[in-house]
């Protein structure tokens, strides 16, 4: 099957909720977004191209303080179309997560390696700080029952990768203690 362009689908998603400007659509990979999908600048910016030469957004220059020339992008009625017809498709196949981490630890052959110990107290160090971030994240977005009830989507996603750091930073302190274990 032919690998979809997911990224058009959140940009319009994006400009679906309010007009942004590139600059804001990049910085949106920078919070919740980038919990769950990257995209860098290079990519944002022709995919913006692409998805106006196809009408499915349109822009207007704004201008900032003296000079400075923004645009401001809008999501048309195609582009609406488009996204409510990729939301409505099922997600019938599974995609492979790339977590390097995890990818490592399959070439490790043995659990007295003493390369092992140093990779899980670093993973468990960098999940257990973005798991705080997240529930930090989840307080400052979702601190009340409206909140979530008008971003119910948004709230099950981050509510996810909470589940998913809490377990990822037990299942390291478990197999810490196996480690342990096992060298001494």
């Amino acid at each position: 099957m032919a690998q979809k362009n997911k990224l058009q689908f959140i940009i319009l998603g994006l400009l679906n909720q309010r007009p942004l400007t590139g600059y804001d659509l990049t910085k949106s990979f920078d919070n919740e977004i980038g919990e769950f999908w990257q995209a860098q600048h290079s990519q944002i910016y022709p995919q913006l191209k692409r998805l106006e030469e196809q009408g499915a957004i349109t822009h207007e220059v704004m201008v900032s303080g003296e000079k400075l020339e923004k645009k401001l992008y809008h999501i048309t009625d195609l582009g609406t179309a488009r996204l409510r017809d990729w939301i409505t498709v099922g997600t019938p196949e599974l995609t492979a997560t790339k977590d390097e981490f995890i990818l490592k630890l399959y070439f490790i052959r043995k659990s007295t390696d003493p390369r092992l110990s140093v990779m899980l107290h670093e993973q468990l160090r960098l999940h257990t700080a973005k798991l705080t971030h997240l529930k930090g994240r989840m307080t400052t977005v979702f601190g009340d029952d409206q909140q979530i009830a008008d971003n119910y989507g948004h709230y099950l996603i981050l509510q996810h990768a909470v589940g998913r750091e809490s377990y990822y930073v037990n299942w390291l302190k478990q197999t810490l203690k196996t480690v342990k274990h096992a060298q001494a």
